[in-house]
């Protein structure tokens, strides 16, 4: 952990003008966040030509049979690859905010539901270790996380560049985060509405807004990579052991 910043130490008044000054700040970017947000419920859709099969705790359903009634369904694209010992932390991170979310986002017609290319029975077991109640389920052997740049070949990685975060970058993993959206119609037919990656899947970390209020904020001033401090919610006693690189190297990308 970095060393203590030191703060002036002033009188209420004078703190009460300073934090007037930056209130003023924070709503000029609540009044972009709602514009930006704006143009994100207008973009176009793309209409899905493929009906991906995935392995479920209920056996093999197709994407549109994934929404659980519902019109909208958002997907946390969770890096856990085949044979790894565990899910990413910094994805983990992500989807420790997905339960309490889900009875709201349920009540405005969203469906909440995590992808991985692990088989399911790895992912069911990495499941019950965290304590996690949604829904998982497994794109081992589609061509999901393919088809929406979250997992490479070693072929990709070897010519030094992948697509992801919609261009050309450096990746160091075979597994990416990301979140995407799709709408399903009255006739079952799904379409793509809207998909983030790098540190636009910082929307499903309200941990962080909150950390953020604080004098130290996330303590990553100088790291490495980012989430370096982040561990499994069920692995913080060791905080001495340093934590592997992750996710949160690609969340270093704006």
């Amino acid at each position: 952990m970095n060393a203590p910043i030191q703060h002036p130490i002033v009188s209420r008044d004078h703190w009460i003008a300073v934090r007037k000054a930056l209130l003023a700040r924070e709503k000029e970017l609540t009044r972009l966040g709602d514009r930006i947000a704006a143009e994100r419920r207008a973009l176009p859709w793309v209409r899905l030509e493929q009906d991906y099969l995935f392995d479920t705790a209920d056996g093999p359903r197709r994407l549109s049979e994934l929404f659980q009634g519902r019109r909208q369904l958002l997907v946390q694209h969770f890096m856990f690859g085949p044979g790894w010992e565990q899910g990413c932390k910094s994805c983990s991170f992500m989807a420790d905010h997905l339960d309490g979310m889900a009875p709201h986002l349920a009540h405005r017609d969203i469906a909440l539901l995590a992808v991985s290319r692990a088989p399911l029975a790895e992912i069911q077991a990495f499941r019950q270790r965290m304590g996690w109640r949604f829904p998982w389920v497994s794109s081992h052997g589609n061509d999901f996380n393919r088809d929406f740049h979250v997992s490479f070949t070693p072929e990709e990685r070897a010519r030094g560049e992948v697509f992801y975060n919609f261009h050309m970058t450096a990746f160091p993993l075979e597994e990416a985060p990301g979140v995407s959206v799709f709408s399903r119609d009255d006739t079952g037919q799904v379409f793509h509405t809207y998909s983030t990656f790098g540190r636009g899947v910082e929307v499903m970390m309200g941990t962080y807004n909150l950390v953020d209020l604080t004098p130290r904020g996330r303590d990553e001033d100088g790291l490495e990579y980012t989430m370096a401090w982040v561990r499994h919610h069920d692995r913080y006693e060791d905080m001495a052991a340093p934590a592997a690189a992750c996710c949160g190297s690609a969340r270093a990308q704006a």
